[in-house]
């Protein structure tokens, strides 16, 4: 189970039932047929303005609230691994190698397939035990193209018997742009 994503599901849920019940509150209370307010009095008693400062940390917080949104819109938009810099120690010498460098030959061999619009490839763990996240547009179902095909040659580059793949699949009907091979 994706625990982040759970979370965020339930956090949504409670707050748009909250949004719900608060907004349904106020009509109701608006048009009459709730009782428990008089929808003629004023919002807050008496007619003295408050204190200055009450705007200002009503500002503040509201500044604040909307950077916590725009952090959350941000990261929902898109999730990759962080990549990672591999390090290989030999007799000759020590070589640092990009884990982005090591994924976009499969990402360029995948975008090569019929049907493919695009792909996207990302590496992260340790170079002992990679992990592969691919985002792949096409128009057609290519998971057996990638796997008979594509993984066998990463897995024999990387050297490695097992590759866990996240593979995030958006099938296109969009026609044109790209030729078949």
């Amino acid at each position: 189970m994706n625990r982040p994503a759970a979370l965020n599901r339930t956090l949504l849920a409670l707050i748009g039932l909250l949004l719900l019940a608060a907004g349904g509150f106020a009509l109701a209370t608006h048009f009459g047929k709730l009782r428990l307010l008089d929808p003629a009095a004023p919002l807050v008693p008496g007619a003295v303005p408050p204190p200055t400062w009450v705007f200002w940390v009503a500002i503040a917080a509201s500044v604040v609230l909307g950077l916590l949104c725009l952090r959350w819109l941000a990261a929902q938009a898109f999730r990759r691994p962080k990549t990672v810099a591999w390090r290989t120690d030999h007799a000759d010498g020590s070589l640092v190698l990009d884990s982005t460098a090591v994924a976009a030959p499969i990402a360029a061999d995948i975008d090569g397939y019929d049907g493919v619009r695009a792909a996207k490839a990302w590496l992260s763990g340790p170079r002992e035990a990679p992990e592969l996240a691919l985002v792949v547009t096409a128009d057609r179902d290519v998971r057996p193209r990638i796997a008979e095909h594509a993984l066998p040659r990463l897995k024999q580059a990387l050297e490695v018997d097992d590759l866990p793949v996240r593979l995030e699949l958006r099938l296109t009907t969009k026609s044109g742009g790209r030729r078949t091979v």
